[in-house]
Formats: structure tokens, C-alpha cells, sequence
């Protein structure tokens, strides 16, 4: 006896599966204040929202009372109206009512019993059962979460969006009743058919909550005059990538747990700047330039206040405007100039205003240039960040080394590069490689990041701040703090100052157009062939990033960073707070010292013009000012001599800056404060160890390809140099044979045949220089 109450004990306790629904469930983001963004169908092809655990209390007195009166007060199980339903049914002799409490029809609905007698005795029993451990809320919460509403809606926040447009919480008497009494009979009573039982049933429904005191009669008359649901309303589509992204996350295990997520989005923001890529959008299209993205991050957390990861019209699938441009790989352009900059400030390579030279250059085969074609000699590196120049920020990574940086950036969180660092090399600071808005925007809010925590950390770091961006608000952990970190934050400073630059000619020659009340540090980028334009802005607050081209990667002309996407980056600032706060110096992780204020090196004992400034601390580990020497002139000061020619006391000691003639050639024409060297004295030998010519193109160990020409012939070879002497000629010489002599201006034209060459410079006093290259034979 014992026994078989046990049996039958542990039958009851374990009738119910761990889980009572297994059904797949939309995919459903809602904005940071929990309104519906957006939401994609189940796997199965239905309307079905995650389970809800809060019950809106209309739905709950409607249903109720039309399902269940007695609901709050049974045990799973109303025995007199299942008593009632058996009389009624016998007298009819056919079914006409089941008596089954909304504990039985949960059952039903997860187990999907067909109608029979013993399935209504399992389902009692299942019912008893779920009622020793579940509440009457929860029950209430199951049975709204997966009842069926018509059609391939399922559960009472699917119908409430499909039917009404609205969250639940929002609807009406008269609404919540016509969607209370759909589950009885959903295929029966589908809205847009049968409008006229629905109606019946619905007004049935009102009449019985205002006779038990729910609503007045007053209320009851109202709801009856509301129109009936027509067909299926389309759900909002706020964000319609960051709803695919958020899908694929869930499918690929990246998000664990339910699907529908409160994003860190805010919707009137969201719509803000998806009406503003909208208008871009409209006029880049004239210039066959599709694809437009915008995202917007906090600072402080890291997390996404504006997601638009693309136009959004599916109805035109040339514009491929379901791809997700935000998470897509694409080259970057100038983007990450920034970064290098600010490392190597942090490893004490530069000071913030260290020249650097910007002539033409080839390495290794690897020539790179200005988008203006043109050359300054030499240029602060904070200029050449500010102005984008491409040839000073490739001499600058080939100081700090590729491979240096590469590892830089996977520390960042750059995840995109997937090939080693030598597959990139020095390309890879002029978007060689590839980078997502998504990672970049990120590394940019770290940066601001580190620099904002800097004083509120007491001049310690945090490892945790630099982190990949989120679109859900996540806890905040202690920080972990440490002496030092990947980039210190006077470096951070330095690079912020040199990005608000306003004025940005080369490649941002339209800068007079932007204007801002607030204080913004900001980079465009344009990737080769005009297949991207980028633009990234930082404020202590806020990162807003904007991508501009074409999903497929057909390149525009005029497709440009400062063309396309810095005017939709400054729009979408425009819709931001107002803060005229900027980052605070942050003096304690900076010494003071002696600049030079030609070369902005560390001043050397020539240097004699110099500036106290605060540099990062690794600073003083930058090198000393090469550019000043100490020369010898007679008194008139136009000639250089020395003690073989003039006593010691008639020679005029001065410090003189003196950059190496390619550098000299190109700076001095745009600098005009600057002097060139006077030379020797006619009767004085020259002791100059700096070399007075240097030959700009071809570089030594140089493999040149010399195309043909549109005629069919072939073409030549354009040799450049540069003489610290005005006046000077130069004697060309090509394999030990005479060809030409300069003056002035020293470019002469050759066609050396296939192979390996020598060509050699000889000036009017002697001096020679000497190089090696070899003309590739390519077909």
C-alpha cells in the first residue's frame, strides 16, 4: 500500500517536464527605457514573445473573468464547473463545454493534448501538479506569454504590437477584452474575420466586468464604442541592424539567455540620427554612393545610444541596405593615425610636436603619398595627425615598427586583422588592412576613456577601460587599478589636442564648412580607390562614428571622409548635449621641459630657441634636437669658414638649423623664416661632414617598373634630387656614363633598360653620391 502510494506519489511530483515550453521565440530588442525597437519572427514562423513575468492587470481581470472566475481560488483544478460542463454536455449530447480552469488550458497548450477524456483527466492531474509550485501569477504569466491569438500570433505581447500597434501596459478596456476573449476560440474569432463575433464576444465580456464591479458603466460604454482590430500591423523597425546583429548573437551562443534584450539604445535618438543618415543618403545617391552608417557610444560605459548600421530599404535589394556596415570589415583609411600617434608619445619616440619629414619616400618597393601629391620637407607630428598627411605618418610607423603597432592594436581591441603583421606592414597605418566602425568607435571611447578616469582613479589605471563596445547595459565591476597602462594619459591628451586642430588642409580642404559649439576631436579617413569614407568624433561624453560607401565596393570619385561623412558626424553632434567641458591636462603624468621650438625635439645645447612645455613622461626619453649644429662664419655671416682661413678671433660661432637637403628642398619653399646653410669660403676648405646633396628618387636598393606610355612605347624614369647650394650643378652619371647636368632644379629623365643600375652625382666641388636599382621587365 505503502508502496503504491509512493509510485503514485512520485508519478504526480514528476508529471510536469522541467521545462513546460520548449517553443522557439522572436527576437525582441527594446530601447533602454523598455519600449519595443524592433522584433524578427520565431524560428518556427510565429509571433511569439519571450515569456513575460509581469501580467498587465486589465488582461488579467479580463481574462478571468471570461475563462476562469474562480481562477484565484481553486487548486489547479474548478470541480463544479467541471461538473457543470459533464451535465451540459450530456444534455446536448455533443461537447459544448470542456470546464477547464486557465491552469488546464496552460497544460494544454504545452503539452498539445487532442481533446479526449483521459487527456482531460491528465490534464487535471498536471494542473494540480502545477499549482504546488508555481504561483497564481506565474501561471497567469505562462498562460499570457503562450496562448494563441489567431493566425501565427502567439501570447498576449505579440498581440497586443500586432493587433494594436501598442505594449500591452497601454491598451484600453475594449482593446484588452477583444484580445482576452481571442484565445477561447482563435480560429474562430480572427480579427478581420468574423468581425461581428468578436465584436459579440468582446461586448459580452464588458458587459460581465462592469456587472462585477470592474469597470463602471460609464467605462463599459466607451470600450463599446472603440473600433474592432484590423489586419496585422507591421512591428516597429527602429533598428533593424542592430536586430539582425542581436539575432545572430543569440544563434551563435555570443548572447546566452532570453530573446529579448533592453538595449542601452535610446529610441528618440535612434530615429534622430536614422532620419539624418536618411537625408545623406538621399543626396550621396546622386553620386551612385549607397551605403551610409552612423553609431553613437557613451564614454563612460562603453554602450550604444545609437545604433544605424545601414539605410533601410528592402524593397530595393540593389542597395543592399541589409548589410550591417557597423560590424563589417572595410579598410579604414586614416583611422588609425591616432592610435600610432598616441603610441608612440606613450613609448617616448616623439614629443608632440617632433618634426618629421615628409618627403618623397620608398620603402621596399612600398611608395607611399599625400592626398595632395604634394610635400612640406618636414612637419610636426601633431600637424601631420591633424592634417592627415600620409607620408610623415608612414615614417613615423617605420620608426616605431609595424610590427610594434600591429600587437598595439590586438591589445586595443582591434580584432579585424587577421592575417600577421608582415602581410600588412607599413601599409597598415594607411588602411592596409581592415577595421569595423564598431572596433574603431570603440578604441576611440577607450582612449576618452582613460583619459576621463585619470584624475577620478587618482592618476592610476584601469585595464578594464579599454573594452569593445556593448548595446546592453552591463554591471560595473571594480576597477583594478595599476601604476600604468597601455597608453598613459598625457599621451591621450596630446592626441586629443592635435585631432580638434581645426584647420585640416591635404585631405580635409573643405574644413571651413564645420563649425561647432562644442570642443570636438575628430579623424576622417578615406580608403584607396574612394571605396570608403570614414569620420570618428570624440568628446569627453560622447564617440560618434560615420562610415560612407558602397556595401559591394565600387569606389566614387568625391568619395571622401571629409566629403561624405564629416557632415552627417557633425549633424548627429548637433543632437547631442551641449558640453563645453574638455579633458583636464593631466600635468601629473607629465614633466616640464626644454622644447625646441624649430625641430619640437628635446632641445640640445644648439638649440636656442626653445619652449618649457609638459610632455608625457617617456619624453625624456625621446631624442635631442639633430637639427642644430654649430657653425663657423666669418663676420659678414654669409660664409661658412675656419681656422685655416680666418684667425680664431675674427670667426663668428652661431647655432644653425640645418635639415638634410631632401628635407631642406621641400620645407624651405613653404617656410620662408627658413635659411639655408651658408657655403664655404671660396678660400676656405670645406671640413663639412654633412653631405650637401641627397638623391631624392630613386632610393638605393630601389625595384622600379617603367610602364609604356599610351603611344605603346615605353616610358622613362623621373630622377629627383636636392642641393643645400642654390646654383650648384650636378653631373649625372648612369653606369660610369655621362648623361646630363642640373642646376637649380635638379630632375632629370632616363630609360634604363631591364636590370640592375648604378647612378652616381657629382657636384661642381667634388661631392658624390652613389645608388643602386634595378628596372623590373613586367608584361
Amino acid at each position: 500500500m505503502i508502496l503504491s502510494l509512493l509510485v503514485l506519489f512520485l508519478l504526480f511530483w514528476f508529471c510536469l517536464p522541467k521545462r513546460l515550453f520548449n517553443s522557439p521565440t522572436s527576437y525582441i530588442i527594446d530601447d533602454d527605457k523598455g519600449q519595443l525597437l524592433g522584433a524578427a519572427i520565431a524560428p518556427d514562423g510565429q509571433w511569439r514573445f519571450p515569456y513575460d513575468t509581469l501580467v498587465p492587470e486589465k488582461f488579467k481581470q479580463c481574462i478571468i473573468a471570461f475563462e476562469d472566475k474562480r481562477f484565484e481560488h481553486h487548486p489547479g483544478v474548478d470541480f463544479l464547473a467541471f461538473g457543470r460542463a459533464i451535465v451540459q454536455n450530456i444534455r446536448s449530447r455533443h461537447i459544448s463545454s470542456g470546464g477547464s480552469t486557465l491552469t488546464m488550458q496552460v497544460i494544454r497548450i504545452a503539452t498539445h493534448h487532442h481533446r479526449t477524456f483521459f487527456n482531460k483527466l491528465l490534464e487535471m492531474v498536471m494542473a494540480l501538479r502545477l499549482e504546488v509550485t508555481y504561483s497564481k501569477q506565474e501561471i497567469l504569466a505562462l498562460y499570457a506569454s503562450n496562448a494563441p491569438f489567431g493566425s501565427n500570433v502567439v501570447g498576449l505581447d505579440a498581440a497586443s504590437w500586432r493587433y494594436f500597434g501598442r505594449d500591452p501596459n497601454q491598451l484600453s478596456w475594449g482593446e484588452m477584452a477583444a484580445l482576452a476573449v481571442l484565445p477561447n476560440s482563435p480560429s474562430l474569432v480572427h480579427p478581420g474575420k468574423n468581425r461581428n463575433i468578436l465584436l459579440k464576444k468582446r461586448n459580452l465580456l464588458l458587459d460581465k466586468l462592469n456587472k462585477q464591479g470592474v469597470i463602471d458603466k460609464n467605462t463599459a460604454y466607451l470600450a463599446k464604442l472603440e473600433p474592432m482590430p484590423d489586419k496585422p500591423l507591421p512591428l516597429p523597425i527602429l533598428a533593424p541592424h542592430l536586430l539582425e546583429r542581436f539575432k545572430q548573437d543569440c544563434q551563435s551562443g555570443v548572447h546566452v539567455g532570453p530573446t529579448r534584450i533592453t538595449t542601452s539604445i535610446k529610441a528618440e535618438l535612434q530615429q534622430q540620427v536614422s532620419d539624418i543618415i536618411e537625408r545623406h543618403h538621399q543626396v550621396l545617391a546622386a553620386n551612385h554612393i549607397n551605403n551610409i552608417a552612423a553609431i553613437v557610444l557613451d564614454v563612460e560605459t562603453g554602450a550604444t545610444i545609437a545604433y544605424v548600421g545601414n539605410i533601410y530599404h528592402p524593397e530595393d535589394t540593389s542597395m543592399e541596405s541589409n548589410v550591417d556596415v557597423i560590424n563589417a570589415p572595410r579598410s579604414p583609411g586614416s583611422t588609425l593615425k591616432p592610435l600610432l600617434y598616441a603610441a608612440m608619445l606613450h613609448d617616448g619616440y616623439i614629443l608632440p610636436n617632433t618634426l618629421m619629414p615628409d618627403i618623397p619616400t620608398q620603402i621596399a618597393g612600398y611608395h607611399p603619398e599625400n592626398f595632395d601629391l604634394g610635400y612640406d620637407g618636414a612637419v610636426p607630428a601633431s600637424r601631420a595627425l591633424a592634417r592627415s598627411l600620409n607620408v610623415p605618418t608612414v615614417k613615423m610607423l617605420q620608426k616605431y615598427k609595424y610590427e610594434r603597432f600591429y600587437d598595439f592594436l590586438k591589445k586595443v581591441g582591434i580584432t579585424t586583422l587577421k592575417q600577421p603583421a608582415d602581410y600588412y606592414g607599413l601599409s597598415l597605418i594607411l588602411g592596409g588592412g581592415e577595421n569595423t566602425l564598431w572596433e574603431l568607435s570603440g578604441a576611440y571611447a577607450d582612449m576618452a576613456r582613460v583619459l576621463n578616469h585619470y584624475d577620478k582613479y587618482r592618476g592610476k589605471y584601469d585595464p578594464a577601460d579599454y573594452h569593445s563596445p556593448v548595446y546592453a547595459n552591463k554591471p560595473v565591476s571594480k576597477p583594478q587599478l595599476e601604476n600604468s597602462g597601455l597608453l598613459d594619459a598625457g599621451s591621450i591628451y596630446y592626441t586629443m589636442q592635435a585631432m580638434e586642430e581645426v584647420m585640416r588642409p591635404g585631405e580635409e580642404m573643405l574644413w571651413q564648412q564645420f563649425g561647432s559649439t562644442q570642443r570636438i576631436a575628430w579623424k576622417t579617413g578615406t580608403s584607396f580607390g574612394f571605396r570608403d569614407g570614414w569620420a570618428i568624433g570624440i568628446t569627453p561624453k560622447y564617440v560618434v562614428g560615420v562610415w560612407v560607401g558602397n556595401t559591394s565596393g565600387e569606389g566614387r570619385s568625391g568619395l571622401t571622409g571629409i566629403n561624405t561623412a564629416a557632415p552627417a558626424l557633425f549633424e548627429i553632434f548637433r543632437l547631442l548635449p551641449v558640453t563645453r567641458d574638455w579633458f583636464d591636462m593631466p600635468t601629473g603624468e607629465m614633466v616640464r621641459i626644454s622644447v625646441c621650438r624649430q625641430s619640437g625635439y628635446r632641445a640640445g645645447e644648439y638649440c636656442t630657441d626653445t619652449d618649457e612645455m609638459y610632455v608625457p613622461k617617456a619624453g625624456l626619453r625621446s631624442p635631442v634636437c639633430p637639427y642644430h649644429q654649430l657653425v663657423h662664419l666669418d663676420k659678414t655671416g654669409q660664409w661658412q669658414v675656419n681656422s685655416d682661413c680666418v684667425a680664431p678671433d675674427q670667426i663668428v660661432n652661431r647655432s644653425w638649423f640645418v635639415l638634410p637637403p631632401a628635407m631642406e628642398y621641400y620645407y624651405k619653399a613653404k617656410n620662408y623664416q627658413y635659411h639655408s646653410l651658408p657655403p664655404f669660403r671660396a678660400d676656405c676648405a670645406s671640413t663639412d661632414k654633412i653631405q650637401p646633396m641627397e638623391l631624392i628618387y630613386p632610393k638605393e636598393g630601389a625595384k622600379i617598373y617603367i610602364p609604356l606610355e599610351a603611344d605603346g612605347k615605353r616610358g622613362r624614369m623621373i630622377c629627383n634630387a636636392a642641393h643645400r647650394q642654390a646654383g650648384m650643378k650636378i653631373f649625372w652619371h648612369l653606369d660610369d656614363q655621362y648623361i646630363g647636368v642640373t642646376k637649380d632644379y635638379h630632375q632629370i629623365a632616363l630609360n634604363p633598360s631591364q636590370g640592375v643600375h648604378t647612378l652616381t652625382l657629382v657636384d661642381s666641388e667634388g661631392n658624390t653620391i652613389k645608388t643602386t636599382f634595378e628596372v623590373l621587365n613586367k608584361k
